[in-house]
């Protein structure tokens, strides 16, 4: 009988503590508390490894981007400052491996592309020195392979093209290029190359209308052949054919406090992993089926600390891990899948 009783004031109080949380939430008071356990009905999907990486003593500067290379286990991390090295590499496990800074001035995006014969490291560079305003391709050791743009020369030219202040850029198993050219400079604009460096479609000026931008900040395709593009300024991601460049709509619903930086969709393409850098937070968000795009949902957020700034983000392609660049925080965090942790608990 005693435990009956024991029971039942357990609940009440749980029932209790719920009805205070309720009426305390979005108040002031509830803004002083560092963190807090959300009672709404979003999904943990990842958690923080702490181990990684083992020594986070070599990131000396501002961390602006982020890349893995899934293929053979490795992750590139791109810093900014005088007298430090620009390009770091780790495992995925993170123990750090080598660095470089040959001619990389004032890096901004970062994209690997590898395949069991090359692997081609792409990173933006925004810098005004005499490689800027470029984006370009190096090997996995760092030397300049291709160089896209006038170096040193910004601009809106197409013949010979030009860019001002590049933030981004992927690149398609085909070989294919998807630029966002325009954070904060005279561009805002979406081009997209051959494998040849060949201009095949080009969308976006400035404006708010559709297939206009203001800062284009990120790029990613999804699986079903669609291009998507943080549209950092207007607050939402925009959506394109990938091979006519046709406008397929626009999210904007879920932005209404400060617009995407950064987007990246998860390997099993249910979600994708949106990132806003001022209100220091990682929304994942789910992936609209092949059609139409629909309006977004929601699926869970990570609420990081005030000033962490998560700049641009990378998913790893075979483990799902979330890896951020965090340009407040000066360092890259690492985010796995849950289900990952507790399979090996169980294991």
């Amino acid at each position: 009988m005693a435990r009956t009783w024991v029971c039942a004031a357990g609940a009440v109080l749980l029932l209790s503590c719920l009805l205070l949380h309720s009426q305390l939430w979005g108040s002031p008071m509830s803004r002083k508390f560092a963190f807090h356990i959300s009672w709404r009905t979003e999904q943990v999907l990842y958690r923080l490894d702490l181990g990684w990486p083992r020594y986070s003593e070599y990131f000396t500067g501002a961390t602006f981007c982020v890349a893995a290379d899934s293929l053979n286990g490795l992750v590139y991390v791109a810093q900014r400052g005088d007298n430090i090295p620009k390009v770091l590499v780790f495992t995925e496990d993170g123990y750090f491996l080598r660095a470089w800074n040959y001619t990389v001035d004032t890096p901004h995006g970062m994209f690997v592309s590898s395949t069991p014969h090359e692997q081609s490291v792409w990173i933006t560079d925004v810098g005004s020195g005499p490689y800027g305003h470029t984006v370009k391709k190096y090997n996995s050791l760092g030397d300049i392979v291709q160089v896209l743009g006038t170096p040193g020369k910004k601009g809106t030219g197409l013949n010979p093209l030009q860019f001002d202040n590049p933030a981004e850029l992927y690149v398609e198993d085909t070989g294919s290029i998807y630029i966002v050219d325009g954070d904060g400079g005279l561009n805002n604009r979406l081009i997209k190359l051959s494998q040849d460096f060949l201009i095949l479609w080009l969308r976006g000026e400035n404006g708010t209308g559709p297939a206009k931008f203001n800062i284009p900040h990120s790029v990613t395709l999804d699986s079903v052949g669609r291009v998507w593009v943080a549209d950092r300024g207007n607050k939402r991601l925009q959506v394109f054919d990938k091979d006519t460049g046709e406008w397929l709509g626009a999210w904007d619903n879920c932005f209404t406090e400060e617009g995407p930086s950064s987007v990246r969709f998860t390997p099993d393409g249910k979600y994708m992993v949106v990132a806003q850098l001022n209100l220091s937070r990682l929304t994942v968000l789910a992936a609209p089926p092949a059609g139409s795009i629909g309006n977004c949902s929601v699926i869970s957020t990570i609420q990081l600390a005030d000033q962490v700034l998560p700049h641009l983000l990378e998913v790893d392609s075979k483990t799902g891990a979330v890896y951020v660049a965090e340009i407040g925080a000066k360092q890259v965090q690492k985010y796995v899948p849950w289900s990952s942790h507790v399979h090996a608990l169980g294991t």
